[in-house]
């Protein structure tokens, strides 16, 4: 099966993550980067109107890198705002793409995921899947009371990852991912913390609208607060969405998304920067506290994972932090791309079963 080329898709809210397998060995990887002023051209619109944009990037790395005529095994990519789904591999069908264009679980940059699976694998004549996409489920049913009767709380993270993290941590001591309970934190642009047991993750932030605050994200805010300043600025759908999710965060108190940047004023002294790192992670935290209950204190290890967990400082800060309730250990970065390419090799290979989509 080592001849079996895959080829993985991850669509961001500003780039395109792609790598070519064969197995499990990456080949090749490359991050797309888009443009700010690409990007705003399609601001206030349905995130599918970028597919030709992503694609194109796609197209031109393929043939940049000599892989344009690559007859590939199975096209896999980042799954989007999808109903409430158990984790696994699941085919890209029309019923998918439906649900997708639809968009009623809110707009994504992962929405994307499965129409550029869809295109390439088209074009190539093999299976194009997805594989846990961020609306996985697997809460128990006293996680998903909110409070208020008629809005359940809502499955949304970086399932993917997070599990990904999980089961490579287990790899690494010799266990089994289902014998460990584990608290995973993936900081990237959003943060999702969750708690794992019995291999399932059975409660996790909403990482759209719950949690810490991240680069662009505000995470869980004043309920009156928020509602009286949007019935005050009168804001629409759409801007209730851009000030939550992409003007939120970092981004609200410094006026970027660079973290880096960010980190690098904070070591300089600016009192500003170092306020806000302090209190993001103050709220990471807390957070894992929180999981921690959820497991009843019994848990073998934080996990730390996304592109936040490469800064060294926001590291040891958390190890500080969280020692107390586990060994605290790392996994820098995003494992998506390869967690893709395992997705598609268990079903190709007969190791599990396909699962189809229906509305």
């Amino acid at each position: 099966m080592s001849a079996e080329r895959i080829l993985a898709v991850n669509p961001g809210s500003t780039s395109t993550k792609v790598a070519a397998f064969t197995g499990e060995r990456t080949d090749r990887e490359h991050t797309i980067r888009h443009a700010d002023e690409h990007l705003l051209a399609y601001r206030d619109k349905p995130i599918v109107d970028q597919l030709p944009l992503r694609l194109a990037g796609i197209d031109a790395w393929l043939h940049d890198a000599a892989l344009a005529e690559t007859r590939w095994a199975a096209a896999c990519a980042r799954g989007g705002l999808l109903p409430p789904l158990p984790g696994g591999t699941y085919a890209v069908n029309a019923a998918l793409l439906a649900e997708l264009r639809a968009a009623r679980r809110g707009q994504h940059a992962s929405n994307l995921g499965a129409f550029l699976a869809a295109a390439i694998a088209e074009r190539s004549g093999c299976p194009a899947y997805i594989v846990d996409p961020v609306s996985v489920d697997e809460l128990e049913p006293v996680a998903r009371l909110s409070g208020l009767a008629g809005l359940e709380r809502e499955s949304l993270s970086h399932a993917l990852n997070t599990k990904a993290t999980a089961k490579r941590y287990a790899r690494d001591i010799g266990r089994q991912y289902p014998e460990l309970r584990l608290v995973v934190a993936h900081l990237g642009s959003g943060i999702s913390i969750s708690a794992h047991r019995d291999g399932r993750m059975i409660d996790v932030n909403n990482a759209r609208e719950e949690g810490p605050f991240s680069a662009e994200r505000t995470g869980g805010l004043p309920t009156l607060a928020i509602v009286q300043r949007a019935i005050t600025e009168r804001w629409s759908t759409a801007e209730a969405e851009r000030q939550i999710f992409r003007e939120g965060g970092i981004f609200s108190y410094l006026h970027t998304r660079d973290l880096a940047a960010v980190l690098e004023c904070a070591r300089h002294g600016n009192a500003q920067a170092r306020l806000v790192i302090a209190a993001m992670l103050y709220q990471v935290a807390k957070e894992v506290g929180a999981m921690a209950s959820v497991l009843q204190g019994n848990v073998d290890a934080v996990l730390l994972t996304g592109g936040m967990a490469n800064a060294r400082f926001i590291v040891d800060d958390l190890k500080r932090a969280l020692g107390w309730i586990a060994p605290v250990h790392a996994y820098p970065g995003e494992a998506e791309l390869p967690a893709l390419a395992a997705g598609a090799l268990r079903v190709l290979r007969g190791e599990e079963a396909l699962q189809q989509f229906v509305l």
